[in-house]
This record gives structure tokens, C-alpha cells and sequence, in this order.
């Protein structure tokens, strides 16, 4: 089999967006994502990189042309079988999204338990992620007592918890410091080499040139594809705060052990 003979993992054709009456927020826009790739998508506050992301994970229906998301189009796909679609998709929110009256064990537990894991299984994964992330010492926390970049490695813990097929995360760096978001974005890489394809929304210039994955660009609307040089990114010393992720703290001296999450 080719390259050529792969069904994308996202391909849109041709489509457009616009809220209301209003003009256009994206404009003819034609990529395709392969099963396994990692890219970045940048370009200026307004540019549409949130309203993409909300295509492609289904929160919006486009104005104009066509989607195909894990092989199959969306316009013609009945909307019982959407759900289900969804549920294949890992979204970090910029605003991170969590229930206020769950914990974050609990936010984060679940889409395993949607997914019918054994709560043996729930309470292993749940506590070495979350360990991994920094938040040890904050599993029965209820998000509003959290910090926000402490909210938002809950919500990043969420959504790759499952071991999504497709990651889709809108600003996950944006409230944490450059040490622990390249912590995350370490993590962000073992999940694409077991297979996950990613999309990152970042304003983040200093990451994306430092990581060298491809670049999705948009600008006014209109995107652009850029090839790049990918480099492994390093998960950086072990914090030294109280409750941070060590190296000891998840198999694989500071490696995440996704490849046993479900």
C-alpha cells in the first residue's frame, strides 16, 4: 500500500465559514491530515485557528464544502453515528471545559469510564498520568480551587487519557511555563508515536520553530501548508516544586507509559 492509498485521518475541500450574515471566517480551505501526523496551526489572534478546530472535531457545520473525518463524510453521516465519531477525538480546550462538582481524578477518569474500563484500571491510569502532569497532590481537588495552569494539565490529562485517535488542542501552553509546556509537549509526542494524529493551536512561535513539526498557517481565513523538521522535543529537568512530576514518578525515568493506557 502507498502513501496515496491511505485514508486521511481529516480532509476538508474547498470549505468555508461564516458566522450568521457576517463574511467569511475561513475561506476555501483544502488540507488533508495523515493517520500518524503531528502539526502545529498557527497565525494571528482572529486568524480562525478555533473555529477550524471546531470543524474538525464536529462543533460546527461548515458554511460551504466538504469534511471527511476517520474516512467518512460528514455531511452524509447519520447523527447517530456522531457521537460515537466524537468519542475517537481528544479536544484540550483553550478554556479548558471541566465539571466544576468533579474532582480532577474524576474529570479525568472520565472518558475511561465512558469507554467501560475496569475501575481497577481507572484508578492505575488516572493517578499516573495525572502524577506525571504535576497534579500528585491534587487529585480530589474540584477544578475552581485549581490555578489555571493547573486546570489545564487536567484538561490536557483528559483528553489523552483514552489514547485518542485523533488530538486536537487549542493553546495547551498557554498557562504554564516553558518548562512544564514542554513537559506536555513531550507527552504530546509519545501519544503521536503510539499512533494518535495531532493538530496544536498555538501563538507559541519559540515552541514551533524549537519542535519543528509542520506548520498548518492561517491568515485572514485562508491556510496555508508548511513542511517542516521535526525534533525530538525533551521533557526538561524534573520540577522541583513539591507534587511535580520526577523522573521516578511514572515508569519510564519521566517517559509517560501511555502504551499501557486503554
Amino acid at each position: 500500500m502507498t502513501t496515496d492509498d491511505i485514508e486521511p485521518m481529516v480532509r476538508f475541500e474547498n470549505v468555508g465559514l461564516r458566522y450568521g450574515l457576517g463574511p467569511e471566517v475561513l475561506q476555501d480551505v483544502t488540507f488533508s491530515l495523515a493517520p500518524g501526523s503531528f502539526h502545529f496551526l498557527v497565525g494571528n489572534s482572529g486568524a480562525g485557528k478555533s473555529s477550524l478546530l471546531k470543524l474538525i472535531y464536529l462543533a460546527l457545520k461548515p458554511s460551504r464544502g466538504l469534511i471527511s473525518l476517520f474516512g467518512r463524510d460528514i455531511a452524509t453521516t447519520p447523527r447517530r453515528d456522531l457521537p460515537a465519531m466524537r468519542r475517537r477525538v481528544g479536544v484540550v480546550f483553550q478554556e479548558f471545559r471541566l465539571l466544576n462538582h468533579l474532582s480532577a481524578f474524576d474529570n479525568v477518569a472520565l472518558p475511561l469510564r465512558v469507554a467501560g474500563v475496569r475501575k481497577s484500571d481507572v484508578q492505575k491510569h488516572v493517578v499516573e498520568l495525572l502524577t506525571w502532569v504535576g497534579l500528585k497532590d491534587h487529585l480530589d481537588a474540584r477544578p475552581p480551587t485549581l490555578s489555571g495552569g493547573q486546570q489545564q494539565r487536567v484538561s490536557i490529562a483528559r483528553a489523552v487519557i483514552a489514547r485518542p485517535k485523533l488530538l486536537l488542542a487549542d493553546e495547551p501552553t498557554g498557562n504554564v511555563d516553558d518548562r512544564m509546556g514542554m513537559r506536555l509537549m513531550h507527552l504530546f509526542d509519545e501519544l503521536n508515536k503510539l499512533g494518535t494524529t495531532v493538530v496544536i493551536a498555538t501563538h507559541n512561535s519559540h515552541l514551533v520553530e524549537r519542535l519543528g513539526y509542520p506548520k498548518m498557517h492561517l491568515d485572514e481565513g485562508w491556510l496555508k501548508m508548511i513542511d517542516g523538521s521535526p525534533r525530538k522535543p525533551q521533557p526538561g529537568p524534573a520540577p522541583a516544586k513539591p507534587g511535580d512530576p520526577r523522573p521516578g514518578d511514572a515508569p519510564g525515568d519521566g517517559k509517560p507509559n501511555l502504551e499501557k493506557l486503554i
